[in-house]
């Protein structure tokens, strides 16, 4: 990077934390730091939402995934709109209502102590994992650009994000989040734009809309239903909503969000203007990782998009042999994708023939040889399940944008990193204070004594996080990941809020033994079968509240009847 984007980017970093500091000014409260007191306005709110959710990972990998996979995972946002919607009509009013400060407070309110700690617990493990991740895309930028240690950037990362969270709380992170998406929006089109105007003579933008098609990237739905398949439109439908009404429904991240709007109609006009939105947005996100695609049919990448796993290759003695297989492949590519081009402008259906399977045909032998690349460096390493694909969008950045926009995107992705965990660490603090030390150690302390130990978990789960994202390396494409973490644990939560809301006769008891067995056999199906991980959600939810209802009236009051 040249100063240019140095200058860009800390300036961007130093003024989003100012921002909302500035903005947080005045918590001084537990009500103030931990729900803003409920003073939000709903565009501020959903913004905020939609920057938790769109985290640093969303971008890097995102746009990866497209690389790889066209654009058939936004099939996985269909069901959001059917959540919000749902969420909006049922969960928003009952959590304003109660005066709660988290969701799960508000299942002792109906149920017991016990299920409350249980739901504390799994969201405590499943959002602890999961702003590990979040931090750990950041390493990612670091190590293409410096070629940094994991340790360090997400330690920096860390610092940064544990300062203005504790100082500000929830504040700072809604006003922050705000900022923020307003520079992600800008950084992805500026992308966009770069890469249209970075096509070769000839190619325009109808040209590259049409190479991606027939490369496949452009293929957003599959109607075909298939268990094992984790993108269709049905999975997308049922177990993308099943896992965006966990998410937003149960998940405190998101529920702490409208808790701090000024009125029912606010908190709801937030989660409208999301359903509105994250489908069109991810959308974007993924046609831009499909054209970086098509600009990589004209401009050799490198055979592996890592630059670490690429200098271990070089050394080895087989890798010689696969870099000419790439380099042939490649070019086998670009020509094939040349004369496809040149016969859809001659309206020339046979020669449109002959150079699709010529395209296909080359991107099977580079695919190939990119496998066998990544072989290599698993043997050399003794690692297994090699994935570059997070680092594909930021090979790209950081080799071909213009300097000054370079370090706007790289602000993009750091500002995505803080927001998503700027907001989650608040909510573990939340939950950690409010439902585990208030609830079980310290009930009647201070005001002020329970604003000093929700700064000092701020600052702990933060530790955690760091420590965690070492282990991002090892999970693919950080996307999946994150999404798989979250459907072995908000079926268990989406099962105990369906049982508290809709089934009055349902005790608490027999929710928590629910969401004992459920979860267990939730983890037991990832383990052992191979139904993709959106299923887990629509499963594991069902599964919960059947056993809920089982219990209560066949087991705690076999003689009552089941009228609910």
């Amino acid at each position: 990077m040249t100063p240019l984007d140095w200058i860009v980017l800390v300036a961007t970093i130093t003024g989003i934390i100012g921002f909302g500091l500035w903005k947080s000014r005045g918590s001084k409260s537990v009500d103030q730091y931990l729900l803003a007191g409920k003073s939000m306005p709903w565009y501020a709110m959903g913004l905020s939402i939609m920057a938790t959710q769109a985290s640093a990972i969303t971008f890097i990998a995102t746009t990866g995934q497209a690389y790889v996979d066209g654009l058939r995972f936004v099939q996985f946002y269909f069901g959001l709109p059917i959540a919000m919607v749902i969420i909006s009509a049922t969960a928003v009013p009952i959590f304003h209502r109660s005066g709660v400060y988290t969701a799960y407070e508000y299942l002792e309110r109906r149920f017991d102590a016990k299920t409350r700690a249980l739901a504390s617990i799994v969201f405590l493990i499943q959002r602890g994992m999961a702003v590990g991740l979040a931090m750990y895309a950041p390493a990612i930028v670091m190590s293409i650009i410096f070629g940094w240690p994991d340790q360090i950037t997400t330690a920096v990362i860390g610092i940064l994000v544990v300062i203005y969270t504790t100082s500000g709380g929830i504040p700072a992170v809604t006003w922050t989040d705000v900022l923020q998406m307003s520079i992600i929006f800008l950084g992805l089109i500026s992308a966009l734009i770069t890469v249209f105007a970075l096509m070769p003579h000839g190619v325009s933008v109808s040209d590259a809309i049409f190479l991606a098609g027939y490369s496949g990237k452009l293929n957003a739905v599959d109607l075909h239903l298939d268990w094992n398949n984790r993108y269709n439109l049905w999975s997308g439908l049922i177990g993308g909503s099943f896992l965006a009404l966990g998410y937003f429904g149960c998940d405190q991240s998101q529920v702490q969000r409208y808790l701090t709007g000024k009125s029912v109609a606010q908190s709801r006009l937030s989660l409208l203007f999301n359903a509105m939105a994250k489908v069109p947005m991810q959308f974007f996100i993924l046609f831009v990782g499909a054209m970086v695609f098509v600009f990589f049919l004209f401009e050799q990448p490198p055979v592996l998009f890592q630059s670490a796993a690429m200098k271990t290759i070089s050394g080895q003695a087989a890798y010689s042999g696969v870099q000419k297989s790439y380099d042939a492949a490649w070019n086998a590519r670009k020509a094939a994708a040349l004369d496809l081009n040149a016969a859809r402008k001659q309206h020339s259906s046979e020669q449109t023939r002959a150079a699709e399977q010529k395209l296909r045909a080359a991107q099977k032998q580079l695919d190939g040889a990119r496998a066998d690349a990544a072989h290599i460096y698993e043997k050399a390493e003794g690692e297994k399940d090699f994935h570059d694909t997070n680092y594909i969008f930021l090979s790209f950045v950081t080799r071909y944008l213009p300097h000054g926009l370079i370090g706007l995107v790289i602000a993009v992705i750091f500002a995505a990193a803080m927001s998503s965990s700027s907001g989650e660490l608040n909510s573990l603090a939340t939950v950690t204070v409010i439902d585990i030390y208030k609830r079980h150690f310290q009930p009647a302390a201070s005001d002020s004594h329970y604003l000093f130990v929700s700064r000092l978990c701020t600052a702990g789960w933060g530790i955690v996080a760091v420590v965690f994202a070492q282990y991002g390396r090892n999970l693919g494409s950080l996307v999946e990941a994150v999404n798989r973490v979250g459907s072995l644990f908000y079926p268990t939560l989406l099962g105990a809020f369906v049982l508290a809301f809709f089934f009055p006769r349902v005790k608490g008891g027999s929710a928590f033994w629910a969401m004992l067995f459920g979860e267990a056999i939730i983890l037991l199906c990832a383990r052992y079968t191979n139904i993709a991980f959106l299923w887990y959600n629509v499963i594991g939810a069902i599964l919960v509240v059947a056993l809920g209802i089982f219990v209560a009236f066949f087991v705690h009051n076999p003689k009552e009847k089941i009228k609910c």
